[in-house]
């Protein structure tokens, strides 16, 4: 297994796998939306979950909201799959935050954090209320409670509630808080995302340390490794359409950085 830390109570590998690829978000192009939703099949996602956890991978991130994804970790989780699922927490249409946060620990995730775009905008409300209700929602049905954010300015917002018990922080600026909005990938904004992460005490997952595709592998482990706190884990999203033995090759250079 890769090097481990303690996360809230869970003993969780500091390599995270991601399902952006998984559920078609490429934050490149609508084509290549298009070619990663094709490629993931549920079978193909099922694989690449025991694909890492063969590489020493034992925790995965994924949405709640994409059918073939919660589709995927429902069969993951009934076959009794060994990865540990930490799930991003949005609603369908028609469903409430409140039973999208149920259905998640029905199923079997073992901490959750609220999507960023969400905490993003209850932060531009000021609305202090509903964060604090859906993290308290959470760790009431017994799983840590986390949020995620797209901008340090939400993070040090929510930490100062005190309502989470982790920060998913985005090494860059892309959502919905970002100069002219959308998919705005800008090395500027790494600096400020990483003393974001060393400034909250609490546990953080670093996320989008690639810029979604746009970074070389290396160069973006060892630049998040020797910047973030020692406790912290980083959450990668990997595209087998692209090169096959990426899970592997990624855990690999993980082993290797962190120097076992």
């Amino acid at each position: 297994m890769l090097p481990c830390v303690d996360f809230c109570g869970l003993k969780v590998t500091r390599l995270v796998l991601g399902a952006n690829p998984f559920a078609g978000y490429s934050h490149q192009s609508p084509q290549r939306d298009q070619a990663m939703l094709a490629y993931y099949t549920v079978a193909r996602i099922r694989e690449t979950w025991d694909r890492a956890e063969a590489a020493g991978i034992n925790t995965m991130v994924t949405n709640n909201t994409t059918p073939n994804v919660l589709q995927a970790v429902r069969e993951y989780r009934s076959a009794g799959g060994a990865l540990q699922w930490i799930a991003q927490i949005a609603f369908r249409p028609g469903q409430s935050m409140e039973e999208a946060i149920d259905e998640a620990v029905r199923i079997g995730c073992r901490a959750m954090y609220f999507h960023g775009g969400l905490v993003d905008e209850a932060y531009q409300q000021k609305d202090e209320a509903k964060v604090r209700g859906w993290c308290e929602r959470a760790r009431l049905l017994g799983v840590p409670a986390g949020v995620g954010g797209h901008a340090p300015e939400v993070h040090f917002w929510a930490d100062e509630l005190g309502v989470a018990d982790f920060h998913a922080v985005c090494f860059f600026n892309c959502g919905s808080l970002h100069a002219g909005k959308g998919d705005k990938f800008r090395l500027s904004d790494v600096a400020p995302a990483v003393a974001c992460v060393r400034r909250i005490r609490k546990p953080c997952i670093a996320y989008k340390i690639m810029g979604s595709g746009r970074l070389d592998p290396r160069m973006a482990f060892e630049y998040a490794f020797e910047n973030i706190k020692p406790a912290d884990v980083v959450n990668v999203g990997m595209h087998r359409g692209d090169k096959d033995g990426v899970v592997e090759e990624n855990a690999a250079l993980v082993r290797e950085i962190l120097g076992r």
